[in-house]
C-alpha cells in the first residue's frame, strides 16, 4: 500500500512539473505560429521583380492550379506573354480614350483570361520576356517609355492619328520582350499559342471575377472601379458574409482563389510573413492596464497593436466598414496573390494561405498568412473557377 501510495505521488508530482512545462513554454512562445490545415495543390512560386505585373502572374498561378486539380503535370505559364499583348490592347484604348485612361504595368485577372482567349498562351520557357539585358523583369524604363509614346502620339500636332502609330507602339513592345512566337516546340511537340492553350484541358469560360461592395446590387454584376481595370471587367457582387463563403468552398473543395487585395496596410508584415487588423482587447484588460492604455499617445498604440508579437484580438469586420474603407480610399487595389489554403495559429485564429510572387526569400518561402478579418476587410476582388462556388449561390448569380 505504501509503495502505491508512493507511486501515486509520483505521477502526480511528474505531471505537474509536466504541465508546469507546458504552461511556461506556451508563455515564451512568441510570434505566430501557424498551422496549415487544408492546402490546395499550386505550381513553384515566382518572381515579378521590379515589374507592376503581379495580376499577370497571380492569375496564371489559378490556371496552373487548376491544371494540377485537373490530374497534369505541372506547367509554368508565360506572365510576360500576358504583359505584353496586355500592353498592347491598353495602348489602343489608351488613345482612344484621348488618354483618359490608366496607363501602366498595371491590370486585373480579367486581362489574364480575355488575353488567353484572344491571342493564346506560351509556356514560361518559350517566352520570358527578357530581351533587354535582365536576367529578371525590371520595368520602369519599359513603364516610362510606353507612356511618353502614347502621350505623344494623343498630344501631336497633326490633329489626326497616323497609320503608323500603334506598328510603333508594338516594336517597343517586341524590343524589350522580344517577337511574340507564332508557332513553337514544346516537349516534342508542336504549337500556335492558340493550340496550346487548348491543350490545357481549361475551359478559359468557367472563370468568374467576384466582389463585395453596397454601393451597387448584390447578385448582380459591375464595373469595378479601380485604376488597373483599364479593360472595364465586370465582377459579381455577393453580400460579405456570402463572399467569405466562396472562399471556403473552393479551398475546401480543391480550388485555388487569384486574390486581389490592398497589401500597403500596416498590418500587412512581410518580415513577420502575417497580415493582420489588430485591435485593442479592452474588455479583459485590468482597471490598471485600462488605465495605462488611456494614457498611452497614438503612436505608442499603433506601437504595441503592430508588434507582431503574438496573435491577438483582430477588428470584427462588417459589411459598412469594408464599404467605407473602399469609399475613403484607405483600402486600395494594389497587388494581386493567390490564396491556396487555410491555417490557424497557436490560439486557434483562422488564416489563408496566400502564394506571393515576390520570390522566396521571406519566411515562409514565398508564401504568407492573411487573417480571416484581413481578408474580410482588405479583398478588393476575386477570380475563381464558377465550379468551385456553392451551388446556392452558383444558382442566384445566374451560373
Amino acid at each position: 500500500m505504501k509503495r502505491l501510495n508512493a507511486l501515486i505521488l509520483l505521477t502526480s508530482f511528474s505531471l505537474a512539473i509536466t504541465l508546469t512545462a507546458v504552461a511556461q513554454d506556451q508563455e515564451t512562445v512568441k510570434g505566430y505560429v501557424i498551422k496549415d490545415k487544408i492546402e490546395v495543390k499550386y505550381s513553384s512560386v515566382k518572381n515579378q521583380h521590379r515589374s507592376g505585373t503581379c495580376w499577370s502572374y497571380s492569375g496564371l498561378a489559378l490556371i496552373e492550379s487548376d491544371i494540377l486539380k485537373n490530374g497534369k503535370p505541372e506547367i509554368n505559364l508565360s506572365p510576360m506573354y500576358i504583359a505584353r499583348n496586355a500592353y498592347s490592347d491598353k495602348a489602343t484604348k489608351y488613345v482612344r480614350l484621348h488618354g483618359s485612361l490608366n496607363f501602366g504595368g498595371g491590370g486585373s485577372f480579367y486581362d489574364v483570361i480575355e488575353t488567353i482567349k484572344k491571342y493564346g498562351i506560351v509556356p514560361q520557357d518559350i517566352y520570358t520576356g527578357l530581351n533587354y539585358g535582365e536576367d529578371m523583369n525590371v520595368h520602369g524604363e519599359l513603364d516610362e517609355v510606353t507612356k511618353a509614346y502614347v502621350d505623344a502620339v494623343i498630344k501631336n500636332k497633326n490633329r489626326k492619328l497616323s497609320t503608323a502609330w500603334k506598328r510603333g507602339f508594338d516594336g517597343i513592345l517586341d524590343a524589350y520582350f522580344g517577337d511574340i512566337p507564332e508557332k513553337f516546340s514544346y516537349k516534342g511537340k508542336d504549337y500556335t499559342p492558340e493550340s496550346f492553350a487548348n491543350s490545357l484541358g481549361v475551359n478559359f469560360n468557367d472563370y468568374v471575377y467576384i466582389s463585395s461592395f453596397t454601393h451597387h446590387p448584390f447578385y448582380e454584376k459591375f464595373i469595378i472601379e479601380v485604376q488597373d481595370n483599364w479593360a472595364f471587367g465586370e465582377v459579381y457582387n455577393l453580400p460579405i458574409d456570402a463572399f467569405m463563403n466562396v472562399f471556403d468552398h473552393a479551398l475546401e473543395n480543391g480550388y485555388a482563389v487569384a486574390w486581389a487585395s490592398d497589401v500597403s496596410e500596416k498590418g500587412f508584415s512581410y518580415p513577420n510573413g502575417v497580415a493582420i487588423v489588430p485591435e485593442a482587447n479592452i474588455s479583459e484588460m485590468s482597471d490598471s492596464e485600462k488605465s495605462k492604455w488611456t494614457t498611452l499617445s497614438d503612436r505608442e498604440k499603433e506601437s504595441q497593436l503592430y508588434s507582431f508579437d503574438k496573435p491577438g484580438k483582430e477588428k470584427i469586420i462588417t459589411q459598412e466598414i469594408r464599404q467605407e474603407a473602399f469609399d475613403n480610399y484607405t483600402t486600395t487595389d494594389d497587388h494581386g496573390m493567390l490564396i491556396v489554403g487555410i491555417a490557424y495559429d497557436q490560439n486557434s485564429n483562422k488564416y489563408y494561405k496566400v502564394k506571393n510572387s515576390w520570390g522566396t526569400s521571406d519566411k515562409y518561402n514565398g508564401f504568407f498568412y492573411a487573417s480571416e478579418a484581413f481578408v474580410r476587410y482588405k479583398t478588393m476582388s476575386i477570380m475563381i473557377n464558377k465550379n468551385a462556388l456553392p451551388k446556392q449561390i452558383s444558382k442566384k448569380l445566374g451560373l
